[in-house]
């Protein structure tokens, strides 16, 4: 069996108190508390933002031992560049992700690409190949002609997983093509009772990180840590 991750994408939301942050806790400990109870985040922030090594040894040592930071890349990488030249932006990118590697905090890298761009197998290949061996990552693709036998294929064989991506607009194919699974559950409302039974049967494959919907409220905060209960893995 595999090791289940749950948790949301962020964690600076004052709209979790009372019912997931105490009333009184400060911003600066919300990272501490969030990791007292979930055992990963996902972090969206590396989207728009460059991140310093003080920044990222701050949250890993707000973060006990076993806790995975799953990083989005930046949008030079997915958005600008597109997957062109993978030694440049994007080697840039994951080198500045070192301070969480060293220190055991680094979960998959996260490559979501535009809605607007097409199945390119040609690009796509070239840009895997450059990925460093041994690094989990795993690719949202939100353009339906993505999925197809040759990018299941293409991500197959590098060992890249294909985003479960889940919203009232968009579903992704259930296909696994790597040793772990990685969910981006992004719908109004789920069931703990429903979800986790799931998660545990894919977790007989390896590995498991699930993201649930965050922002406006802590449900889904909540139901990521109902889900670690459920599957006793927290």
């Amino acid at each position: 069996m595999g090791k289940i991750y749950a948790g949301t994408s962020g964690w600076a939301y004052t709209s979790w108190k009372p019912k997931f942050y105490p009333a009184k806790l400060s911003a600066a400990n919300f990272l501490n508390h969030y990791a007292s109870r979930l055992n990963s985040v996902e972090v969206n922030y590396t989207f728009s933002k460059r991140v310093s090594e003080e920044l990222l040894k701050g949250w890993a040592e707000a973060t006990p031992a076993g806790f995975l930071f799953a990083v989005k890349a930046h949008r030079l990488v997915t958005h600008i560049k597109r997957l062109r030249e993978p030694g440049g932006v994007t080697a840039e990118f994951l080198t500045s992700l070192e301070p969480l590697h060293k220190l055991k905090k680094l979960g998959p890298v996260l490559f979501q690409l535009p809605p607007n761009f097409k199945c390119d197998i040609a690009r796509l290949r070239d840009f895997l190949a450059g990925l460093p061996e041994g690094m989990r990552a795993a690719f949202e693709f939100r353009h339906e002609s993505w999925f197809c036998d040759e990018a299941y294929e293409a991500l197959r064989k590098a060992g890249v997983a294909l985003c479960q991506a889940e919203s009232e607009e968009l579903g992704t194919p259930d296909m696994q093509t790597s040793d772990f699974s990685y969910l981006r559950l992004r719908k109004e409302k789920y069931s703990a009772k429903i979800v986790a039974p799931k998660i545990q049967r894919l977790a007989r494959k390896g590995d498991v990180f699930v993201y649930f919907k965050h922002e406006d409220s802590p449900d889904g905060a909540l139901i990521a840590e109902k889900v670690l209960t459920m599957t006793k893995t927290k």
